[in-house]
């Protein structure tokens, strides 16, 4: 089996169609273009993690908007939610341009679009810095349904700021934060839903850890999970946005969305990896205060 059977059959295990994926070709080597690696050291105790992103000439950051049929698949198929983020965008000059095309067909046809922010000043530092990350984050905000991120997502990507913060977030200002929301509310009306984690980094491996989601003029807070002993931080945010995604799509219910959101970025964060290997019945479990003893 080659590389590319075996990369369409992992994907294909984890239940996803690859119809509608744009494939490359490559040399082997990488020279023409390659997969993405994401590095990290985990951390532990008074050791923070440390993140490398090795995401250079990657296929996906030359991909092109005529790569894609964007209207047969908004369009024809009437695809549902298009979900994207920052860390796609921050690839390449060409990724900027390809992810507001997608965004804006999207949006012709109503596709529902959430987006997450997730700033990484390492990936931008290369095409323009901080100042091409809010160009292009402020014109991707123009067509987002949910907006997702972090206190420094929205502040380095948007220009909101959460006041009252301490600087190594040992203490949350929640009031800083619905007041950001507030703003970021009147800013892009088109905000549907806007939700952030919260997280306290009391070492590498134990984290206070919830989240909140602004829908419909209310604040809905998330079960709060005080403690969490983290094993790997890596793919916490992901889980997140995954988790708020699914319950705003099955159930229309933002604060059940936002407690699906927190258990799910809350179990990842305990497995090796930015893949969750949670089961929707381990996040409900968690959501109704579930125990850890061992099930035989």
């Amino acid at each position: 089996m080659g590389a590319f059977e075996l990369l369409k059959d992992l994907i294909e295990q984890g239940g996803v169609s690859t119809d509608l994926i744009y494939w490359k070709k490559t040399d082997g080597i990488g020279r023409i273009c390659r997969n993405g690696i994401n590095f990290t050291e985990r951390g532990f105790g008074i050791r923070g993690a440390v993140g490398c992103s090795d995401r250079a000439n990657t296929a996906i950051s030359q991909a092109k908007p005529e790569d894609f049929d964007f209207e047969h698949v908004f369009g024809e198929l009437g695809v549902r939610w298009l979900h994207t983020g920052g860390i796609y965008a921050a690839l390449s000059e060409q990724s900027c341009e390809t992810i507001i095309e997608a965004c804006k067909i999207a949006k012709k046809y109503g596709t529902v679009i959430s987006y997450d922010l997730n700033y990484r000043p390492s990936m931008w530092s290369a095409i323009g810095g901080l100042e091409k990350a809010r160009e292009v984050n402020r014109e991707v905000a123009k067509y987002v349904d949910v907006m997702i991120g972090n206190e420094e997502d929205f502040t380095a990507c948007l220009g909101l700021k959460v006041e009252g913060n301490d600087e190594n977030l040992k203490e949350l200002n929640l009031d800083g934060y619905y007041k950001m929301i507030a703003e970021a509310a009147k800013q892009y009306p088109n905000f549907k839903a806007i939700a952030t984690t919260l997280r306290t980094v009391k070492t590498a491996t134990v984290n206070d850890w919830k989240a909140i989601c602004w829908a419909d003029g209310k604040i809905h807070m998330s079960k709060a999970y005080d403690g969490l002993e983290i094993m790997d931080r890596v793919g916490g945010g992901d889980s997140f946005a995954s988790g708020l995604v699914y319950g705003l799509m099955t159930t229309g219910d933002p604060e059940l969305a936002v407690n699906y959101g927190a258990a799910h970025g809350a179990l990842a964060m305990t497995t090796p990896g930015d893949t969750s290997m949670a089961s929707r019945e381990e996040v409900e479990s968690i959501m109704k205060n579930g125990s850890a003893r061992v099930k035989r």
